[in-house]
């Protein structure tokens, strides 16, 4: 009997591994770059009625000058990110850190022409592909149990966009070209203190197969797609509302560049607080539920907001319940990436997911400004919204619960 008993009671489960310093270390270090690179990915976005005034741009072409950085740095992240796999983020980080300079600096001559405030918006999605060297970094230093919360964490420096949203025209009052100059200088010192503080881990796993062959062995696993169609729901519409949303609140609520600046800082500081607190939930409860939960919230507020509520009280609350629903998914989406995919290649996995959720955000700004143009009113985008999250919503629960069983 006594042997029975001992037999069928089950063997505790291992404990989690120490967290090392370094770990934390890195975290702080790579959220403070990827804080200052997203600030400088969405320089664009808070002063774009000012060059709609100013270069006499329609809905359309102000819409594509703030999407463009979005689309270079979803698809910048693809290469990056693999590259990181190879040669570590100690290298990646200060070195497109630096490089992302340049772009930032040419918007001051460039800030005459559409054609070439084009040309540069499009380098400066450089600043954009940062997420995919933080990732595979941060996913290397903690163990799988710790795992959704860090990158939970390092996620939080999509507050760059708020950054943006509430420093850049408040700066721009005391000179047209001191925010360019601003985050130049704070992109060069980050780039120093990368180079300085940061580590890779010593045991990582360096692949030995050429960036095609690993880009085409990540893009074979069926969950790289699948994360990628609900990071593209999730993360897209967080850039997408980064970029547009200023647009939004002056074109349609009337206010004035700095006040519709405010309230979009509010809208990504909400995702910010969120995002943690996605990849918190997920390491207590399966990810794929907290990411449907996440996904129905925004589908219900887009449809309140489609039927264009007054700002105060309704068209905010529904606004910043669709911010906490879009940062919880996000958090969400890469604690499963944490989980279902081989540690080799998750910079590789990361490049591709993170460029689709990217791109989610290119589409919507270019529809919407396409739509106003079109109608006069916003309710079919904010629709449109709700029926993509509500697919996705039923797609997390229905199958992401055995996501990765099958690679």
């Amino acid at each position: 009997m006594d042997s029975e008993t001992t037999a069928a009671t089950p063997a505790p489960p291992p404990a989690s591994p120490p967290v090392p310093a370094a770990a934390y270390r890195n975290l702080v270090v790579a959220t403070v770059g990827f804080t200052l690179t997203f600030w400088a990915w969405d320089l664009i976005a808070p002063l774009a009625s000012d060059y709609k005034d100013r270069l006499g741009l329609d809905s359309f072409q102000q819409s594509l000058l703030v999407a463009v950085p979005v689309l270079v740095g979803s698809l910048g992240r693809i290469p990056v990110g693999a590259l990181t796999d190879r040669y570590g983020a100690k290298l990646m980080f200060p070195l497109v850190s630096a490089l992302t300079i340049v772009p930032v600096l040419l918007l001051i001559p460039a800030r005459d022409s559409y054609g070439l405030m084009l040309v540069v918006g499009f380098l400066l999605g450089l600043g954009g592909t940062t997420f995919a060297i933080g990732v595979p970094l941060v996913n290397s230093w903690f163990p799988p149990a710790r795992r959704g919360f860090a990158l939970g964490v390092f996620g939080m420096g999509m507050g760059g966009v708020a950054l943006s949203g509430y420093l850049t025209p408040r700066i721009a009052r005391h000179g047209a070209n001191l925010p360019f100059v601003v985050v130049a200088i704070g992109l060069a010192g980050y780039a120093v203190l990368a180079a300085l503080l940061l580590k890779d881990r010593p045991d990582r796993p360096v692949p030995s197969a050429s960036l095609g062959a690993r880009l085409r062995e990540a893009g074979r696993l069926r969950v790289t797609w699948e994360l990628s169609a609900l990071y593209g729901i999730g993360f897209g519409g967080i850039v997408a509302f980064g970029v547009y949303l200023p647009t939004y609140l002056k074109t349609w609520y009337e206010l004035s560049p700095t006040d519709a600046g405010t309230k979009a800082a509010g809208f990504a500081l909400v995702t910010v607080v969120f995002r943690p607190f996605g990849g918190w939930l997920s390491d207590r409860v399966h990810p794929a539920y907290v990411t449907a939960g996440g996904l129905l919230l925004v589908a219900l507020m887009a449809i309140v907001q489609a039927f264009d509520p007054a700002l105060d009280p309704v068209g905010t609350i529904a606004l910043l319940c669709m911010a906490a629903g879009l940062g919880t998914a996000s958090g969400s989406v890469f604690a499963l990436v944490s989980q279902v995919t081989p540690q080799p290649q998750v910079g590789s996995v990361t490049g591709i997911v993170g460029a689709v959720g990217g791109l989610g955000g290119f589409v919507p700004p270019l529809v919407m400004g396409a739509i106003y143009s079109a109608k006069d009113s916003y309710a079919i985008g904010f629709m449109l919204l709700s029926d993509l999250a509500l697919a996705g919503c039923v797609y997390a629960y229905g199958r992401m619960r055995t996501a990765g069983r099958d690679r």
